[in-house]
C-alpha cells in the first residue's frame, strides 16, 4: 500500500469525525434540533470504522498518525465553513503535525 492511501483514508476519517462532532456542537451551541444527533452519531460511527482500515498492526500508531491529518482538515473546516482564515500560527502548526504523521507512517512501513 502507498503512502497515498492511508492518508486518503485518514482525510475520510477526519472529515467523518468533524461531521460528527460539529453534528453534537449545532445542537448543543448553536439550539439546532436534536434530530443532528442522528447523523452525527452515525458519522461518528463512520470515523471508528475508516481507522480500522488503516493496515497498521497497532492502534496508537494509528491514532497518532491520524492527529496530524485531523489537525489539517479542522484548519480547512475552519476557513472553508466556518468563514475563518487560519493564521500562520494554525499553518504552522498543522505542517508540523502533517510532518508527524508521515513520520510515523513511513517508520511503521519500515
Amino acid at each position: 500500500m502507498t503512502l497515498l492511501a492511508p492518508l486518503a483514508i485518514y482525510l475520510l476519517a477526519a472529515l467523518a469525525e468533524i461531521a460528527g462532532c460539529f453534528a453534537f456542537w449545532a445542537w448543543l451551541r448553536l439550539g439546532r434540533s436534536a434530530l443532528w444527533l442522528l447523523p452525527g452519531m452515525l458519522s461518528l460511527a463512520l470515523f471508528a470504522w475508516l481507522l480500522t482500515r488503516i493496515d497498521v498492526d497497532y492502534s496508537g500508531r494509528v491514532y497518532a498518525a491520524y492527529g496530524g491529518i485531523y489537525v489539517l482538515t479542522c484548519l480547512g473546516w475552519l476557513w472553508l465553513t466556518e468563514g475563518q482564515i487560519p493564521t500562520r500560527w494554525d499553518l504552522l502548526g498543522g505542517g508540523l503535525f502533517v510532518l508527524g504523521t508521515v513520520v510515523v507512517l513511513v517508520g511503521a512501513r519500515g
